[in-house]
């Protein structure tokens, strides 16, 4: 009977692994698909005139 057990456990044990594997291969999928990091425009700081960073790009206004 010990032995119908502990194969049992070592099925359910790589089905855990298993499950984790696809689970960790889901959100890295999930990751790469929803990642915006990259984009030029979403890395662009710019600096108003009170010294402060913004993500919009100066007006061009010649006083």
């Amino acid at each position: 009977m010990a032995k119908s057990q502990a194969t049992f456990m070592k099925k359910q044990l790589e089905k855990n692994r298993q499950k984790k594997k696809e689970d960790k291969q889901q959100r890295k999928e999930d990751r790469k698909k929803n990642s915006n990091s990259g984009d030029m425009e979403s890395m662009m700081a710019y600096v108003n005139e009170f010294g402060e960073l913004t993500s919009t790009p100066p007006e061009n206004n010649n006083y």
